[in-house]
């Protein structure tokens, strides 16, 4: 930038001109020589129209910009995320058919054991049972030959004393209480 030593140029301007240059640098915090030097400045290098009010090159820049943004956006959507996309869907259906296939088996799988036990169950409720009555049986059948055993052994003991001399009609009488008793046995 130049310094005020060496301008040598005069610039004229309507006083409207001076008046709206004045509240500019204001705004800015510039002094009119300042703002003004910032404005060239600005102008020479953004290379743009001044009297250009709606700033076609910045409308045409952006439009260029955004129309590149936009291909590389969609560059980007066929070579990144639709594959990334259709291989996503593809896991998650093959992740789905998985659990369906394991969930399917699982549950029969388990069906199947739950059936089992129960048939197992059963069969030991009947093995119970059987060794019950099998119990009951043994003991009964114990009892019935004490029984029995006493019986003989009343018999026995009634017919020694009974001797020769007795009458066949005792000894009848002998073994009629000794089948009675069998009888109640």
């Amino acid at each position: 930038m130049a310094t005020k030593d060496n301008y040598n140029k005069t610039l004229r301007f309507s006083s409207e001109t001076d008046e709206k240059l004045g509240k500019l640098a204001e705004k800015f915090g510039l002094s009119k020589f300042q703002f003004f030097n910032r404005m060239v400045e600005y102008f020479h290098r953004t290379k743009k129209d001044p009297a250009d009010i709606n700033d076609e090159f910045l409308k045409s820049t952006l439009v260029k910009n955004h129309d590149t943004y936009i291909r590389f956006i969609r560059t980007q959507e066929e070579n990144i995320l639709i594959p990334v996309k259709t291989e996503v869907d593809r896991m998650i259906q093959s992740q789905i058919k998985i659990l369906d296939f394991f969930n399917n088996h699982v549950l029969k799988a388990n069906k199947e054991m739950l059936h089992n036990q129960q048939m197992q169950m059963n069969k030991f409720s009947d093995t119970d049972r059987l060794l019950k009555m099998i119990t009951d049986k043994l003991e009964a059948k114990e009892a019935l030959k004490l029984k029995f055993l006493y019986i003989l052994n009343n018999y026995s003991k009634a017919r020694e004393s009974l001797g020769f001399t007795s009458s066949a009609k005792d000894k009848e009488d002998l073994i009629h209480q000794a089948k009675q008793q069998i009888a109640k046995i």
